[in-house]
């Protein structure tokens, strides 16, 4: 694990969990790896061009909480990042808890995320 590597990725998911980044196309685009794809804790996938609308209509109000941020470089360039996460309701109630993980790209000089899926997890916190 690099601890460089973990703490810049990191930092880039956590940017994907903030409402007021989600319901921006423009900034979810530049975080967004042309080729990006997605498999959700539900199992199903989803393409960028899916994703970016439903970020930009949602209405979810629950924050996403994340930790155990682990980052390995699979190869130059090419990041595997995992973590964990919870939405946490305005009541502080917890629900979806989930294990991440994330592909990340360096490309043009910058991360960006070319893959990501979310499992299904026992209450983990």
């Amino acid at each position: 694990m690099d601890p460089t590597l973990t703490q810049q990725l990191s930092q880039q998911e956590a940017l994907l969990h903030r409402p007021e980044i989600r319901n921006q196309p423009g900034r979810v685009s530049q975080l967004l790896h042309p080729a990006f794809e997605e498999t959700g804790r539900s199992g199903q996938c989803y393409t960028r061009a899916l994703v970016l609308e439903a970020l930009r209509n949602e209405a979810d109000t629950a924050e996403i909480v994340a930790d155990s941020y682990a980052a390995t470089e699979l190869a130059p360039g090419v990041a595997l990042l995992t973590y964990r996460s919870v939405q946490r309701d305005a009541q502080g109630l917890r629900s979806k808890h989930t294990l991440r993980s994330s592909i990340w790209l360096l490309t043009d000089g910058h991360w960006q995320l070319r893959y990501h899926q979310g499992t299904p997890a026992q209450d983990i916190w």
